[in-house]
Order: structure tokens, then C-alpha cells, then sequence
């Protein structure tokens, strides 16, 4: 945008004020003046910010007079209000060129403070006729309205401060955004390479003790390939994108959570699951997303479980809902943790050190939106269970 002039600044930080013309308005009934005006004084400048005119003195935002016959310029230079309630019987002010220049026989001129004490311009008005303004109430009102303006102009530069910090972190957010979105999405094939890697050296016929470190080395790239799809789910959600459901019943839900039981259990072979998975009829699901959740509530219990205490998993057909419960023994959650546990990049409690990125639970309750279901916890003392729930 074109600047329309070199204090368009100040003059649109009086504009945006809704209350300026209701302040000029009272000034004229309460006084008579038939103009009113708000000017920035600079030691060379005078510039209308905003006026009301009802005499046609012809003044509008932007017109500038030459700051040296106004007597604006002597508020400025002695941080004094000057006030005239007939220029022709005013022993200072009688003989004076800028009332003649201007033609008028009243005049008022306010000076206006920014908080900090700074010097921003004058509240001012003439008129052709003679006026009393030399009153207590007139002057208090002049007075008051200034300090207002002075007090508006402040709140507009902080205003505008904190949307322009704002507009960059917003800007900043973004990048970054895009960032782990690029991160995440180029690190799929590493892992994609890893994942073929360990399935080739299977196949060679080694030993049961490389086949052991194989299977926990499959367990880490699988948990990582999880960290890198919430990182992606996360990235798409943000971007208004969401986290893409695709339902259809199958049967193949109850073999692939089965796998994902496998897959932590290589990398916690001592951590005991209690398992009892009973679903002969096909889920109506995303069976991708569903494991995913799944795999986000298992490694929650194996990180935060009492370590060798089993962890009880149940899938079933309850009616016409599918439920899958996940539950731990271990410290109850802490009841300020409840409220952000299922947020994105939050902590929970004492365990915030194994935390990774705190996307497991946020993403597996996006998921669990996305299919029309609920995500909920039920903590004490003695257990956490972590329940979804999904109508058919």
C-alpha cells in the first residue's frame, strides 16, 4: 500500500479510535466552536489527524498549516494550554498575527501526552465568534478528552506491537511446521530401508541370538516410523488438512493389533501383556489408524507401567460399539496432567523425561474422533486404563 503521507501513522492510529468523533462532537455542543481538530505538532510540522468542521475552515485528516503561525506551536514550546475567549479584548493575544491570519475570535488548544510523558500534539478549536472558555468545566472537559486521546494512541502502539509479534511467531510457526512436516516425511524412506534391511538379514539363517537383536532392532525402526506418521498427523492437522480416516469392515483388525503386541513385546521382553482379543466379526474401521491408536496407547502403558507388572489388553464387540481398553499398573496421572493429556507437545508428570514429542495421546485421540468414537482414562492408585470406544 501506496503511503499516503509521512505521518500516516499517526493519523490512522486517531482514525481506528471509534470514540474521536463522539469526543469532537461533545466539544462543539458544549462549547459552541465550530471547529474542532486533533493535530500532531511537530517543532516543524502541523498536521490535521482528524477535525469536525462546521464553519468550513476547510481542514481534513492529512492538510497541514504552517506550524509557525499557529499557536499550537507556542503549546508545544511551553507545554502550555493557551485559551482565548475573545481575541479582541485578550491583552496577549489582540494584537497577534495568528488569529487574524485565521479569522477567528475564540480559540482553545489542549496539549496531548503519550504515557511516557512525550509530546504528540494538541487538542484545539476556533471559532468566528466570540465564546466562554475560561471555565473550570470547559477546561476540565479539554483537559480530560486529551489525557483520553493520549491514553488511546498508547493502547493503539501496543495494540499494534502485539500484532505484529504476533504475525511473526505465527510466521514462524508455520516454518517450522512445514519443517517437521518435510523432516518427517523424508525420513520415511530411511526407515523404509532399515525395515528391508532387518527382513533381508532374517531371511540369511543367523542365530537365534542375532534373530533376538534383530527382532528389538525391528521394534525401535517400528516405533520410530510411529514417531514420524504423528509428526505427519500433527503437521496435517495444523495445516487444516486433519487426520484422514478411511473406514471399511474388515477382519483384518484383531492379526495386525496382535502385531503391534509382538512389536513392543521385542522391545520389552520382560514386560508381561495379558491379551484377550475377541472380535469374529469384522470391525468397521480404519484398521491402519485403529493400530495406529493402538500402538500410541501400548507404548504409553510400557513407558509409564510398573515395569514386570502385566499390562491387560481387551478388544471386543460390545453390542453395536467396538472397545479397546489398554491398562497399567503405576502411579495414578496427576489430576493437573488430566486436563492437557490428550494436547499435543505436553508433558505428563514426573515422566516427562520418556515423553518424546507428547504426540502419542494426542494423535491417538484425533484418531479416535475421526472414527465417531471416544478416547477416554480412568486413573487411581492402583491402575490406569486407557478406553476407546467406537460405535459401528
Amino acid at each position: 500500500m501506496i503511503r499516503q503521507h509521512d505521518f500516516q501513522d499517526d493519523i490512522d492510529a486517531i482514525s481506528r479510535n471509534s470514540a474521536i468523533p463522539t469526543l469532537l462532537e461533545t466539544i462543539t455542543l458544549a462549547t459552541g466552536m465550530g471547529f474542532v481538530a486533533i493535530a500532531r505538532v511537530t517543532q516543524s510540522r502541523w498536521i490535521t489527524c482528524q477535525a469536525l468542521d462546521h464553519i468550513d475552515f476547510g481542514l481534513k485528516p492529512g492538510d497541514e498549516l504552517e506550524v509557525e503561525s499557529t499557536l499550537c506551536h507556542e503549546v508545544r514550546l511551553y507545554q502550555e494550554e493557551v485559551v482565548i475567549d475573545d481575541v479582541e479584548v485578550d491583552p496577549i493575544y489582540v494584537n497577534h498575527h495568528c488569529p487574524a491570519r485565521y479569522g477567528f475570535r475564540s480559540y482553545v488548544s489542549v496539549p496531548i501526552y503519550c504515557t511516557d510523558g512525550s509530546f504528540f500534539g494538541t487538542l484545539c478549536a476556533i471559532d468566528p465568534q466570540p465564546r466562554t472558555l475560561k471555565n473550570d468545566r470547559i477546561l476540565r472537559m479539554f483537559r480530560l478528552f486529551a489525557k483520553l486521546i493520549g491514553d488511546a494512541l498508547d493502547a493503539d502502539q501496543t495494540l499494534a506491537t502485539v500484532e505484529g509479534e504476533l504475525h511473526e511467531e505465527r510466521e514462524m510457526a508455520e516454518v517450522q511446521e512445514q519443517f517437521i512436516a518435510i523432516l518427517a516425511h523424508d525420513l520415511r524412506n530411511p526407515i523404509s530401508a532399515l525395515t528391508s534391511g532387518l527382513r533381508m538379514i532374517e531371511r540369511l539363517g543367523v542365530d537365534d541370538r542375532a534373530l533376538a537383536i534383530v527382532g528389538l532392532m525391528r521394534g525401535s525402526v517400528n516405533r520410530m516410523g510411529l514417531l514420524i506418521e504423528n509428526l505427519l498427523d500433527q503437521a496435517r492437522k495444523r495445516s487444516g488438512g486433519g487426520i484422514v480416516i478411511d473406514r471399511a469392515p474388515s477382519h483384518d483388525l484383531a492379526p495386525a493389533l496382535s502385531q503391534v503386541i509382538a512389536e513392543l513385546q521385542a522391545v520389552a521382553p520382560k514386560q508381561p501383556f495379558e491379551t484377550q482379543i475377541d472380535l469374529p466379526v469384522a470391525v468397521n474401521c480404519d484398521v491402519a489408524r485403529v493400530t495406529q491408536l493402538f500402538s500410541n496407547l501400548l507404548s504409553n502403558a510400557v513407558t509409564h507401567g510398573t515395569q514386570n507388572e502385566p499390562i491387560r489388553i481387551c478388544a471386543a464387540m460390545e453390542e453395536d460399539t467396538f472397545v479397546l481398553s489398554v491398562a497399567n499398573s503405576g502411579e495414578k496421572i496427576a489430576d493437573d496432567v488430566l486436563p492437557v493429556l490428550f494436547l499435543p507437545f505436553k508433558h505428563q508428570g514426573a515422566h516427562a523425561s520418556h515423553n518424546g514429542l507428547g504426540l502419542g495421546l494426542f494423535i491417538a485421540s484425533e484418531i479416535a474422533k475421526g472414527h465417531g468414537g471416544t478416547l477416554e482414562v480412568d486413573t487411581t492408585d492402583a491402575r490406569t486404563v486407557f478406553t476407546f470406544r467406537m460405535p459401528q
